[in-house]
């Protein structure tokens, strides 16, 4: 690993955790549930209980669990209405982690930039119909 100040890691996991509404979930090879943290309500995902399939309790998580050993990335996932995240899951000793980072404003930009894009496209052929046009007599 790269040597990084303590400072700089510290800084960075307050900005994640606060900027980025870090929620996170632990789910054993069985595909239940065994703890849970976070901004969780921020994504929606309420009234969890342990034990439990999380399958049952985490609608979107059907048919990624349990992992092999190779990690899933899953960026800019529309969750509901106002809310997107990007999805790592990784696996570990205890389990398979799930942690969910805010990737609105992500979202946002690259909407705006793709829009933009489509703009520019629209007049790039109003301009080539323009220009093919034969002349008016």
């Amino acid at each position: 690993m790269v040597d990084i100040p303590h400072a700089v890691i510290l800084y960075l996991l307050n900005f994640i955790i606060e900027e980025r509404s870090l929620a996170y979930l632990l789910v054993k090879k069985d595909g239940c549930l065994v703890a849970w943290g976070g901004k969780l309500s921020e994504y929606g995902i309420m009234n969890l209980s342990p034990g439990i399939s999380i399958c049952q309790q985490v609608f979107f998580l059907e048919g990624l669990l349990p992992l092999d050993d190779t990690p899933i990335f899953l960026p800019l996932v529309k969750m509901d209405v106002g809310i997107c995240a990007d999805i790592h899951i990784f696996p570990s000793e205890e389990g398979d982690w799930i942690l969910l980072l805010n990737s609105i404003l992500d979202e946002k930009h690259l909407s705006a930039m793709q829009q933009e894009a489509n703009r520019s496209n629209l007049l790039q052929e109003k301009s080539d119909k323009l220009l093919n046009q034969p002349p008016k007599e």
